[in-house]
């Protein structure tokens, strides 16, 4: 629905401009001749500004990929000309008999005009896409303080002393050594957990460190549950002081947790984190179960898009597998 909104938004601003500028034209009376130039001008003006519009600004102007920006427009700039001459010097010679420019005009002469009239719409898209983007920004940072509300609510609605329950625990850790290494354990990992959650930053953001030795406690808890029927394969490699949103990549273990099978020697579950200057792969991939499901809730996929929607936007690439007997999800990151 958006896009048929948005596709019917251009088509009524461009009959109001064309209508504008055909109509005088249409009530003074206008020859073929001039008809025709007018036609082929507007037409090769459409896909110039359409050029701009949905590939060279979205692609570059908003990345500051200057060199290339520069580049996109010297290319949009030499197919105005190149359309230009091929219809009015060419086609038109050709079907009508006449053309634009006269027999003596230089190449020069010819370039350096067109360059004149190709720069107006140049210049429009870039407009028309710098006030797109202002109102999808105030509409980002309007769902992001929604967000902060419908959290702080959550929040205060559910709240249990947070602080309180990590205290218990280290009590209950220091109970549990003498009656049972592994319960000891489990509570040592249920505390880490805890107390991971209880961190918080200015940007809320963390050591890519300390996300991992999150993702491993959480691995290391599932594995008391389970064993020796257990088998995760994790390998996490170029980790160094890069920072990532909190809680980010832990729904993606969870799901395949809940979702998956975890006891098969064969497929395990596979878990990769590698990090390559500042792009970071983080790749998930498990057997399917195809048991009852679990139906108690997490952080959630849904939950995920939006953080990453809001945190990461234009720096991420979520792609989702499913061949109905191994579910994979990739996550990159520009850190």
């Amino acid at each position: 629905m958006k896009t048929i909104k948005i596709i019917s938004i251009h088509i009524v601003c461009w009959v109001l401009v064309l209508g504008y500028f055909y109509g005088g034209a249409i009530i003074k009376g206008i020859t073929l001749r001039q008809s025709a130039f007018n036609i082929s001008m507007n037409f090769i003006q459409l896909i110039e500004f359409y050029i701009c519009y949905l590939w060279i600004y979205p692609k570059y102007l908003k990345k500051n990929k200057l060199p290339q920006l520069i580049g996109g427009i010297l290319f949009t700039i030499a197919v105005f000309i190149s359309l230009r001459y091929l219809i009015e010097e060419i086609l038109y010679r050709k079907w009508f008999g006449f053309h634009n420019y006269g027999d003596g005009v230089t190449a020069w002469n010819y370039i350096s005009d067109n360059i004149y009239w190709s720069l107006a719409f140049i210049v429009v898209p870039a407009a028309v896409y710098g006030i797109e983007q202002s109102f999808k920004s105030e509409q980002v940072n309007r769902k992001l303080k929604e967000e902060v509300v419908k959290a702080e609510l959550s929040f205060l609605k559910s709240q249990i002393n947070p602080h309180f329950l990590y205290n218990t625990l280290n009590y209950v850790y220091s109970l549990a050594i003498p009656v049972s290494d592994q319960l000891a354990n489990a509570v040592l990992r249920l505390s880490d957990l805890m107390r991971y959650t209880l961190n918080d930053s200015p940007d809320g953001k963390v050591g890519l460190d300390k996300e991992v030795e999150y993702l491993e406690s959480y691995v290391a808890l599932f594995r008391m549950r389970f064993e020796p029927n257990f088998y995760v394969d994790f390998i996490a490699d170029g980790i160094a002081d890069q920072k990532i949103a909190s809680l980010i990549l832990i729904p993606f273990v969870e799901n395949a947790f809940k979702h998956g099978v975890v006891n098969d020697a064969a497929q395990p579950v596979r878990i990769r984190l590698k990090v390559q200057q500042k792009r970071l792969s983080f790749e998930v991939s498990n057997k399917i179960s195809h048991a009852q499901k679990d139906l108690s809730s997490g952080v959630g996929m849904v939950n995920i898009h939006r953080r990453l929607d809001l945190i990461y936007p234009d720096k991420h690439e979520l792609l989702i597998s499913n061949n109905g007997n191994t579910y994979k999800s990739t996550l990159i990151l520009n850190l």
